[in-house]
């Protein structure tokens, strides 16, 4: 099916660094061969939109189209373009789709080291692609897909709002609890309780840890955080004194967890972090998707007689973004006490409310914030 007509679309758009995101209208796109034309009904504002919207990520080349996860509907094709199932793409199925685009399948990276997150091709929608490329962002009403993009139809049993809050921080956590390798009955930590923290420390709950305890300066997420059922949730201590290191060690009989993540981003939260884990734990770090610059390691006392295990993570690839819809499929409707996966979304935005949304979670003032671009439809 080919777009023969359409009124073209509203998008927030992002010029540079410190600037305020403004709206734009686009005219319908042109699609090529294996295109497929999404209506967005959800996208999300994460962390790297604020990072985005400071200028601190290399490479981007403004003027963009934020929203890297989104949910849409499908409204027109061009051929005949197959999810990753191998299924045809259908006019009106609600659909969901990798953000990572442009791998090569053909560098070190993809072929050797079998890490495609480091590709040198690697693009992403919302982050690196341009909007004088295309509609290749969700804080817009439509969504461009271009030939090749992984495509996974969203099951009957998800909702939308499901979908996009486990959004991109989930598969993120998914990738995290994977190189934890956590065992039945371990005590974790999560450093911070954003959306990418909170996915994470319930991952570990449904994964059999013995305990799960979260670090967080926010009131408002260490409560969603105890809604979502961890053990113990911690204010962080920012007077010097570290009474959150305290507080975990004294849970844990003066040896720490054994297994922390930190997903704070924050540099000092590294330095509290591995004195929190147990000498022989693991300590993964997920939260460093930008450069804050140095903390100060003795390499001795903190890593080689400690033998701890340090792993770094950097972003997803497919296997994470698909399984994330299993897992809200079989677990979603179970959490934060049978409220739903959804429950972590504190509030939903209109595109004209785009930079209140960045502003709101820049400071904390909510847990993870939705995009809505388009009006609601009314109920038939």
């Amino acid at each position: 099916m080919v777009l023969t007509a359409h009124p073209g679309c509203t998008a927030a758009v992002m010029h540079g660094a410190d600037r305020p995101v403004e709206l734009q209208h686009f005219p319908a796109p042109e699609l090529a061969p294996g295109e497929v034309l999404l209506e967005t009904l959800f996208s999300e504002v994460c962390g790297t939109d604020v990072h985005l919207s400071h200028g601190r990520l290399a490479g981007v080349p403004y003027p963009i189209i934020p929203g890297h996860v989104s949910v849409g509907r499908v409204l027109a094709m061009r051929g005949v373009p197959r999810d990753v199932d191998g299924r045809p793409v259908r006019v009106g199925s609600i659909v969901t789709f990798l953000d990572v685009v442009g791998t090569c399948n053909a560098c070190w990276f993809c072929l050797v080291a079998k890490t495609p997150n480091r590709c040198p091709s690697r693009r992403v929608y919302g982050v690196t692609c341009s909007a004088r490329e295309g509609l290749y962002g969700g804080w817009s009403q439509l969504i461009t897909l271009q030939a090749g993009v992984a495509i996974l139809e969203v099951p009957p049993t998800l909702a939308p709002e499901r979908v996009i809050a486990g959004g991109c921080a989930l598969p993120t956590a998914i990738h995290a609890i994977d190189t934890a390798r956590i065992q039945l009955g371990e005590r974790v930590l999560v450093q911070g309780a954003g959306p990418v923290g909170l996915s994470a420390a319930t991952l570990a709950l449904l994964s059999g840890a013995g305990a799960v305890y979260v670090v967080e300066r926010h009131e408002v997420r260490l409560a969603m955080a105890r809604e979502f059922g961890v053990d113990e949730a911690i204010r962080l201590d920012e007077t010097g004194s570290r009474g959150h290191v305290e507080r975990v060690l004294s849970l844990t009989a003066g040896r720490g967890v054994d297994v922390t993540i930190e997903a704070t981003g924050v540099p000092a939260a590294v330095k509290d972090g591995i004195r929190m884990t147990r000498d022989g734990g693991r300590y993964v770090v997920v939260g460093h998707y930008t450069d804050h610059g140095e903390v100060g390691i003795n390499p001795h006392t903190e890593i080689n007689r400690k033998h701890l295990e340090v792993r770094g993570v950097w972003g997803v690839d497919f296997s994470h973004f698909h399984r994330m819809l299993r897992i809200l499929d079989r677990y979603g409707a179970r959490v934060a006490g049978g409220r739903g996966w959804e429950h972590m979304v504190s509030r939903t935005y209109g595109l004209d409310e785009v930079n209140q949304a960045l502003s709101d979670v820049e400071t904390g003032r909510i847990v993870k914030g939705l995009i809505r671009p388009n009006p609601v439809r009314p109920s038939p």
